[in-house]
């Protein structure tokens, strides 16, 4: 053996690769480029989180505009009606008249999403409808004594 010359490779020096090395550089860059394309679909269609947007109180009925549908889950807890909504807002307060006597109502932040609860000196029975008006959703919490 007088060398590592290729004469009938037969010697200790291995072969030298013949293919290119830009095959595996092509692939990576497309793999990217693909999961990059894919992330930004993605993105795209996902649905707007929904935001509180106003409430209005009428004489025994409060309504929750929404950009859109919440998950909502409601329940009448020792007299008083209690709504979460799987959505964004800001935390309000206020009072409505439901047969000429006060019912204080609250909305705040609680981690599943927003809490609305709607307490009065007497108990309260609560029935709750939504609807979807001008691209929007309206739900409307109508309230009777017990």
């Amino acid at each position: 053996m007088h060398g590592s010359a290729d004469k009938d490779e037969r010697h200790s020096t291995p072969q030298t690769d013949r293919r290119s090395k830009l095959m595996p550089r092509v692939m990576g860059s497309l793999a990217i480029v693909g999961m990059m394309i894919g992330l930004m679909i993605g993105r795209l269609t996902t649905p707007d989180p929904s935001a509180l947007q106003q409430i209005e109180v009428t004489d025994g009925t409060l309504v929750a505009w929404f950009n859109n549908e919440p998950k909502l889950h409601g329940e009448i807890v020792d007299g008083s009606v209690a709504l979460l909504f799987q959505a964004e807002g800001r935390p309000q307060k206020g009072q409505l008249k439901l047969n000429g006597k006060d019912v204080n109502w609250r909305v705040r932040s609680s981690d599943e999403g927003l809490l609305l609860t709607l307490v009065a000196a007497r108990p309260l029975r609560g029935e709750w409808t939504g609807s979807e008006v001008d691209d929007r959703w309206r739900l409307e919490v109508r309230l009777q004594e017990q």
